[in-house]
């Protein structure tokens, strides 16, 4: 939770700074957002093609170079009802 409160205060700064510079966003919020999204996935685009050019099947592709992890980070939950991992021995 500590990385979403930190990535809005960063937001908020920028935009504390172009309100006083009186300077407008670059891009509209949600062009701003769907250009993230495009660039993280294209990020992925490069890993999975190796791995589809080495053979491996889509599935198999996608679950090596874990793009899930990777596209959506670790999702905010309540960790009062999230399972606790098991400790080594």
């Amino acid at each position: 939770m500590k990385i979403y409160l930190a990535s809005l205060g960063a937001g908020l700064l920028v935009g504390i700074v172009y309100g006083v510079i009186q300077v407008r966003s670059p891009a509209p919020p949600v062009v701003a957002l769907i250009g993230l999204l495009g660039i993280l996935a294209g990020e992925q685009i490069v890993p999975v093609a190796r791995r589809l050019i080495e053979g491996c099947g889509m599935r198999d592709a996608v679950t090596q170079v874990d793009c899930r992890a990777h596209l959506l980070g670790e999702l905010p939950s309540n960790a009062a009802t999230r399972p606790r991992a098991a400790m080594p021995d």
